[in-house]
């Protein structure tokens, strides 16, 4: 499904020019869940956002779906994200001006679905995730957890066939970790493929993880399979 290759990304940061990734390669198979882990700065986070469209490669070759799509214009990626793709941020960015339903609902604004059949469908996804009596509370009014979970109903509330989470988990205490590992653990038993980022190795959620991936420095330093290195 995914098919990195020779992946550079470089940016400007002054007068320096900083490469956040060299050279790698990764591929990802239809309903895999993979944990990218390393320390801030080491290139996992701008993997996932290479992933998720939102940022472009410099140099190396990114097919999704057996199209090329690292060439492709804004408005292409961003019909792409929107039909293909779930982001869990990891600072959750709900809007404090809207109600819950009318935050997780935001990805379908574009597409035309009425506001009726937009809060029946959040409210289907609010109501599985314990989040239904919350549907209208402003965002603000909202615990972290809650709004963890909510950050989740936004991604899932497309349908998306590859669900992308940058350190899912470091913002919420431990009753609401384990519910977000419930969650993760029933996607990946329907076959989403599933990209995580973690700054810690030994997360919790590696019992899931088909692969890790290590990052170090730019590079992928090791993928682990179960207790296998490859």
């Amino acid at each position: 499904m995914i098919k990195l290759t020779n992946i550079t990304k470089t940016y400007q940061s002054g007068k320096v020019m900083v490469r956040a990734l060299n050279n790698i390669s990764l591929e990802i198979k239809k309903g895999e869940f993979i944990l990218l882990v390393g320390p801030s700065g080491s290139g996992k986070t701008t993997l996932l956002n290479i992933i998720g469209c939102l940022t472009r490669i410099t140099k190396g070759s990114f097919r999704l779906a057996d199209q090329e799509v690292s060439h492709f214009p804004d408005h292409f990626l961003s019909a792409l994200r929107r039909k293909k793709m779930g982001f869990i941020f990891q600072q959750f960015n709900l809007l404090s001006g809207y109600s819950t339903w009318e935050n997780v609902t935001l990805p379908l604004l574009p597409t035309g679905i009425s506001e009726k059949k937009r809060k029946a469908r959040a409210m289907k996804l609010l109501e599985e995730l314990n989040l239904e009596t919350r549907a209208d509370f402003m965002a603000n009014e909202l615990s972290g957890g809650e709004q963890q979970r909510a950050a989740i109903v936004r991604a899932l509330i497309n349908d998306p066939e590859i669900i992308l989470a940058d350190e899912p988990l470091s913002n919420i205490d431990m009753v609401n970790v384990n519910i977000v590992m419930d969650i993760l653990a029933e996607l990946k038993k329907k076959g989403k493929t599933i990209i995580t980022s973690f700054h810690d190795p030994k997360t919790l959620l590696s019992r899931l993880g088909d692969r890790t991936v290590s990052f170090q420095s730019g590079n992928i330093a090791k993928i682990t399979d179960g207790n296998m290195n490859l």
